[in-house]
């Protein structure tokens, strides 16, 4: 039986509660749900630790860890596009799931943020997934199977990098996937005009030296879909 009213944990003074006996004020309720998610596991928390902030602390108006939570949530939310956040910004669950109670970061604001991410920060970001994994177990594994599986995004603007894929027969992206069971290693974006095969040995190479370094006694691997 579904309760009347669920109560998530506060934020500074804003008392936080889910009425079933109410109408629909947002559409995106379910951001709170990933909230609590992301403080008990503090994901979004360890990559704001990662990711480079050169600007000035005194004129900052979005701390780095709010923006990327609002980026973050957003993406899972269906928000893709850096433009929905024109909207979304004002959104009090969005901004209740970010840990403010006032409007949000703008998309320009959310732009910049992304482009200053460089190669070094996402191979940050990736070990902080890696870490989380080995968290999970109690006990170090004695098996683990790794799933390389690549699919397309389709590409609709002109995007840098989009080429047609005769596959798929459209134009897009080809990123590389790496999951263990439930958990996701690797998200590597690709263009869609270089083999299945592109740079999964290397990958393949660093998550099992990780995992072994990381685990005693080391586990034994399986692969599955891995490219030849």
């Amino acid at each position: 039986m579904v309760p009347e009213k669920l109560t998530f944990s506060p934020l500074s003074r804003r008392q936080i509660e889910a009425d079933f006996s109410g109408g629909h004020i947002t559409s995106d309720a379910g951001l709170l749900l990933l909230r609590e998610v992301d403080k008990q596991h503090q994901l979004t928390q360890r990559l704001a630790t990662v990711l480079d902030d050169a600007r000035n602390p005194v004129l900052v108006r979005h701390k780095l860890q709010a923006m990327i939570r609002q980026r973050v949530f957003g993406v899972a939310a269906g928000y893709e596009d850096l433009n929905d956040h024109e909207a979304l910004r004002a959104d009090q669950a969005l901004q209740t799931a970010t840990g403010e109670d006032a409007i949000l970061a703008g998309k320009s604001t959310l732009c910049r943020m992304e482009q200053r991410v460089d190669r070094q920060a996402v191979v940050k970001a990736h070990e902080l997934l890696w870490h989380h994994f080995i968290e999970q177990h109690e006990t170090p594994p004695k098996e683990i199977v790794l799933d390389f599986d690549g699919t397309d995004v389709p590409v609709h603007g002109d995007q840098p990098g989009k080429f047609f894929n005769a596959y798929y027969d459209h134009h897009c992206y080809f990123p590389l996937y790496v999951f263990c069971g439930r958990h996701l290693l690797v998200s590597y974006l690709r263009t869609s005009n270089r083999s299945d095969s592109r740079h999964s040995w290397a990958i393949l190479a660093l998550l099992v030296k990780f995992i072994v370094s990381a685990n005693k006694p080391a586990p034994t691997f399986g692969y599955q879909d891995c490219p030849h």
